[in-house]
């Protein structure tokens, strides 16, 4: 068998697109709290306060928390080895800069690390996805504080003592290379708390390597203390894996496209290795960026080196260097161009299963680290027939391409892969545009885009065949 006896068949979710309840048990108010819904062609708004005419779809979210019994017991029946969840932040410290964690909001995760572990599903957790404490924006400015980095350890170390001996896996932050689309306020609020209205481009690009600068120190004394806590716990970091592929063979166009990943995967190289690479930190000092960096913090990242490599895949993108700009910048997805070989989702996104397996090879070639999936899908509309069934096929198909290409990686190029959890295993709010009629799950749930619903689950045809393809090992496809 390509896979490893061991390997960790699951799903993933993140509190803040799953939960709900999001003002319960003494919760407190998450930035993911005050964004609005919106569609593929209407963005999310932020707004700095709760407005009673808006709608907030994270509030209600699929209503997990008072699910997670019959949802654990759903994933248990497909016979999940591992479930990927994230912990609110604002559950355990409801303004982040508490001094005493909220006990409602800890007893309630250790009630689903223990639902997880009897039916022998290993809680693979992340502690930061998204859900920053709007206190720690509003006060200090986000991630953009040096004093952040001291009520994260807080939290962090909160959450390794008080679940030791449940929690094997963790992650530290969820995505933090997505911020380099500085442009994006949803991205910079995610990812860094960071409000970047008003801001010029170079002030928010500075912005950004400050905030990821003490979010990197930050993990690596997580990793530190999460390892002096318990030395059996494997903490890894998390990546946005998107290859940037160039558009042509013309040497601009492959050059703009080295010059992408080197953007985008510089994060990786500090967690990995404990230290900048050589052309970020040439990039940051023609720029004057980072200018705070200790040497406290740099022995910091050095002594804290992940132990994996976590990743979601989705799509590549093909990118196109600009004929007027041989200065090869790159912000997120502003070079993109369509792929003409390439097929696309209903949101727009490219289907590249091939993509996945070269992704996989990339990161081999960088880390040499065990690697994690943890993220991949595609986000559909799903119908319910009369007789309650859901026959989502696309799904399937989309998710045995892709899995035939992780087995082609570990199989023939030798790449070491921890495990595999699909995004949204049960159906929950897409982060990008706070739509439930996105939906990703094996699991379906009852409300619509404006929370509407019995939610009620029901098990779509994905539901069987995944069950069948964690039985056989990824043998039966």
């Amino acid at each position: 068998m390509p896979f490893k006896k061991d390997f960790l068949w699951g799903g993933a979710v993140a509190a803040n697109q799953i939960e709900g309840a999001w003002n319960e048990d003494g919760k407190g108010i998450s930035i993911a709290d005050v964004v609005t819904s919106g569609n593929v062609h209407n963005p999310r708004e932020i707004t700095s306060e709760l407005e009673p005419n808006k709608y907030y779809p994270m509030h209600q979210a699929s209503d997990f928390y008072h699910h997670y019994k019959e949802d654990i017991e759903l994933l248990s029946e497909m016979h999940f080895k591992c479930f990927r969840l994230s912990i609110a932040w604002t559950r355990i410290f409801p303004n982040g800069d508490d001094k005493e964690p909220n006990y409602k909001g800890l007893e309630f995760y250790k009630k689903v690390f223990k639902e997880c572990k009897k039916y022998g599903i290993e809680p693979v957790v992340t502690l930061s996805h998204f859900e920053m404490p709007l206190n720690l924006v509003k006060k200090y400015g986000g991630w953009c504080n040096r004093k952040v980095i001291d009520f994260y350890i807080h939290f962090a170390e909160t959450c390794f003592s008080f679940y030791k001996g449940l929690v094997k896996y963790w992650m530290t932050f969820n995505e933090i290379n997505n911020q380099t689309d500085y442009n994006s306020e949803l991205s910079m609020l995610a990812d860094s708390g960071i409000l970047i209205k008003g801001l010029s481009e170079k002030e928010r690009e500075n912005k950004m390597y400050q905030a990821a600068h003490y979010e990197l120190v930050a993990s690596a004394k997580a990793v530190q203390i999460g390892h002096g806590v318990d030395s059996n716990i494997k903490i890894g970091c998390m990546i946005n894996m998107t290859p940037q592929y160039p558009f042509s063979c013309k040497p601009e166009d492959i050059f703009q496209a080295q010059k992408a990943m080197q953007r985008r995967y510089w994060f990786a190289d500090v967690q990995v290795f404990g230290k900048y690479p050589n052309h970020i930190e040439t990039y940051l000092k023609q720029n004057n960026f980072r200018k705070d960096i200790t040497e406290e913090d740099k022995l910091s990242l050095l002594d804290g080196q992940v132990d994996y490599i976590g990743l979601s895949y989705y799509n590549s993108n093909t990118i196109k260097a600009k004929s007027n700009n041989l200065n090869f910048k790159f912000v997120g997805s502003e070079l993109n161009v369509e792929n003409p070989y390439l097929k696309k989702s209903e949101w727009g996104w490219p289907i590249d299963s091939l993509g996945f397996r070269y992704s996989l090879n990339w990161l081999e070639d960088h880390y040499h680290k065990p690697l994690f999936v943890v993220e991949n899908g595609i986000g559909m509309h799903d119908s319910v027939t009369k007789n309650k069934a859901i026959h989502d096929n696309y799904r399937i198909e989309y998710l045995r391409e892709h899995i035939l290409a992780m087995r082609d990686a570990v199989e023939k190029d030798g790449i070491d892969i921890m495990g595999y959890t699909p995004w949204g295993c049960i159906d929950l709010v897409s982060m990008g545009t706070g739509q439930m009629s996105k939906r990703y799950g094996f699991v379906y749930v009852d409300s619509d885009d404006k929370g509407e619903g019995s939610f009620n689950r029901l098990k779509k045809d994905s539901f069987y065949w995944y069950k069948d393809v964690i039985d056989s090992n990824g043998e039966k496809i």
